[in-house]
């Protein structure tokens, strides 16, 4: 078997439109009631479609890895190390600071070990869709086990499927997705945080990593910039006339058409001129730095708010500041103190 790699080109706007990501899920989290302008609350949930972003980008990003890896005899192996030096050192640091050591100062509580279960099993999705089931954690961890989920199987069918079919795989999890959706809300039970509701966005970052390995991204850049117009305009139709209603109709084909048109964004990015005034916009220095310390930002932003909130005698803005301050500092703190301990052992796992 031939054992050499393609060689993947590093993309800079994708390291800022993941710190844009990022700061639409933190800037979501804050609480702007006390300010009392209801357009800014009203813009503001469009942040919760970050962690689409984060799905769109992980999708494709892992999949231009595992294309181009294909040949290798370590392919396996180096990708599933890779991603637990990574995934876990925060994930399961920060699950045992939230059990055991904020207890200790009273913030929290320890909860059952049947509640902490579902987070060590990255199988939270379950009781937060099935509310007979408990489980008790950090609320927002529910992102990363989509994730989680997605890489325990995506590489398996990358390696053994023709690369022609891995077309018909990402169209097919997009469809699985919908109709899922659809069969859910239809027995009243919630979809949000379901993996198997969520992997369309995922997908369709994948399907964007094999049209780039054929490379057909330049070949359709026009119908990149077309759909990407017409699924934010009926985003934005969306958004004015059912926002805030959770209407099962809008809930089953939401995520997918959010997902396209982040999709576009990414495949735009990846074949335009770096000098085009998107890409100098997500590659200036600061989206560059914080989509670096992404994860970091992800994981600690709800505790730091947590810390931060008042209702009283602080001006909301400046709880913003303190509030976007602290989780930049914490976040690159730990990056450079705790995650890069684990990130250095990479370079053993190098593919050849």
């Amino acid at each position: 078997m031939n054992t050499t790699i393609q060689k993947l080109s590093h993309i800079p706007g994708l390291d800022g439109l993941r710190g844009i990501a990022a700061l639409m899920v933190m800037l979501f989290h804050f609480n702007w009631l006390p300010l009392g302008i209801s357009l800014i609350n009203k813009v503001v949930v469009f942040g919760q479609t970050g962690v689409d972003l984060f799905f769109v980008l992980s999708g494709f990003l892992i999949t231009r890895i595992l294309i181009s890896t294909k040949s290798q005899k370590n392919y396996f192996t180096n990708f599933y190390i890779r991603r637990a030096l990574r995934i876990f050192p925060l994930y399961y640091g920060f699950l045992i600071a939230t059990y055991f050591i904020l207890p200790l100062f009273k913030i929290g509580e320890t909860p059952p070990f049947s509640h902490q279960i579902w987070y060590y099993l990255y199988m939270q999705h379950i009781p937060d869709t099935f509310p007979t089931l408990h489980s008790s954690g950090p609320g927002h961890f529910w992102s990363l086990a989509v994730e989680e989920h997605f890489y325990l199987f995506w590489p398996l069918l990358v390696y053994f499927l023709p690369r022609k079919h891995l077309i018909w795989a990402c169209l097919g999890i997009i469809l699985l997705s919908i109709v899922l959706r659809i069969i859910l809300l239809n027995f009243d039970i919630g979809v949000f945080y379901f993996t198997l509701c969520r992997f369309d966005a995922l997908a369709i970052g994948s399907l964007l990593a094999y049209l780039e390995s054929t490379n057909k991204l330049f070949v359709y850049r026009k119908y990149f910039l077309n759909i990407g117009i017409y699924s934010f305009v009926l985003l934005l139709i969306s958004w004015l006339f059912t926002g805030g209603q959770h209407r099962d109709s809008v809930q089953i084909i939401k995520s997918t058409i959010t997902a396209v048109f982040y999709s576009c964004v990414v495949a735009y990015l990846s074949i335009q001129n770096p000098q085009n005034l998107m890409s100098r916009i997500v590659e200036n220095r600061f989206l560059v730095f914080t989509g670096k310390i992404s994860y970091g930002l992800y994981v600690f932003h709800p505790l730091i708010y947590s810390f931060t909130e008042t209702t009283d005698y602080i001006h909301p803005i400046t709880n913003l500041l303190v509030y976007c301050s602290l989780t930049y500092l914490v976040a690159y703190i730990i990056y450079e103190k705790y995650e890069k301990l684990f990130l250095k052992f990479k370079k053993s796992f190098e593919y050849t």
